[in-house]
């Protein structure tokens, strides 16, 4: 048994000094060919400042929005009325859209309806495309001939349909809301985030501001075309009962369908509140040109050194077989 630890001790002897050499030669490798790194890590880290220098600048506009809870809106009658009368009020259908979930304001907000909306009340499709709009004609302009084969495909799919080539559409706007235009939902406080990127920061602001007053005016046409709905349906059923006790009931839901109306009506804080409105930002969100910078370096020292090593590996390849024919 001792023999046998004799014998393996030189042989782990062996392997570390292997390990050593290895690690010695891999730094001399990499210290040999520090010209060639630094040039790869200067080259790399120049262009990416260069080319983050040509980038345009994005604005970022944000605002908070919190729903307001049914005692805030004047839904505490309503809540004690299904409480008191459950079954008059699930046959009748009372809803209070001012009471509606986060969920459903997000929903709603990352709808396709309310951006049509937005693109059409605010003419918003020279805003976001504006490299296409001829401000001072007022009218779009025309795409020039182009040798792209891609773009010939394009232009000829687009002949066959209804939209003309070169102008964007309500469904162009809507896609490119749905990339500039954010909504973050924070469950754990209630809150509702909507965000905006927009190469002017203005736009930017009046984009986020143009969402809130569509959601809130939204929110209030829905409110007052449901209580409108409900009190119809209250006040058929009050010509169809003799019962004084149901008919006092139902005068009670027909006087809450009326106050919801008229809260719908105000519009103010209806379904939600904004805890902090968007402001026109004064510093660019992105491009982040310094991170941009540290990473290429990082990116492009470690690519440095694989070119490196791997040539050497090339190199050593290259090396053996040659000694392995020149044996033969």
């Amino acid at each position: 048994m001792s023999d046998e630890v004799k014998k393996s001790e030189p042989i782990n002897i062996s392997y570390e000094n292997e390990d050593e050499i290895d690690l010695l030669e891999l730094a001399k490798t990499i210290w040999n060919s520090r010209k060639l790194i630094i040039w790869i890590v200067v080259a790399c880290t120049a262009v990416t400042i260069i080319l983050s220098l040509f980038m345009t600048n994005i604005y970022t506009a944000r605002a908070i929005l919190k729903p307001t809870s049914p005692t805030q809106t004047g839904g505490k009658a309503v809540s004690s009325l299904m409480a008191q009368f459950g079954g008059l009020a699930s046959l009748a259908g009372i809803a209070m859209p001012a009471s509606a979930s986060s969920t459903e304001m997000v929903n709603l907000l990352e709808s396709n309806i309310l951006r049509k909306e937005i693109i059409e009340n605010y003419q918003l499709l020279p805003v976001l495309f504006s490299d296409r709009w001829n401000i001072e004609k007022k009218a779009w302009k025309k795409p020039g001939i182009s040798l792209n084969p891609l773009a010939l495909i394009a232009g000829l799919g687009s002949r066959t349909s209804k939209k003309e080539r070169g102008i964007p559409d309500t469904w162009d706007g809507i896609r490119k809301l749905n990339d500039m235009v954010k909504i973050d939902y924070n469950i754990k406080e209630d809150i509702i985030t909507v965000s905006a990127d927009f190469p002017d920061p203005e736009i930017a602001a009046g984009i986020v501001n143009s969402f809130i007053v569509a959601l809130n005016d939204h929110m209030s046409l829905e409110a007052k075309r449901v209580a409108l709905v409900n009190r119809e349906y209250l006040e058929k059923q009050l010509t169809e009962t003799n019962d004084p006790i149901v008919k006092q009931k139902i005068y009670n839901l027909i006087a809450d369908k009326i106050e919801t109306m008229m809260m719908a009506e105000v519009k103010e804080g209806f379904a939600f509140k904004v805890l902090d409105p968007p402001m026109v930002p004064d510093e660019k969100s992105k491009p982040k040109r310094a991170q941009m910078a540290v990473v290429a370096f990082m990116v492009s020292l470690f690519m440095g050194v694989f070119v490196v090593l791997f040539r050497e590996y090339v190199r050593k390849i290259k090396a053996t077989s040659a000694g392995g024919h020149n044996a033969q």
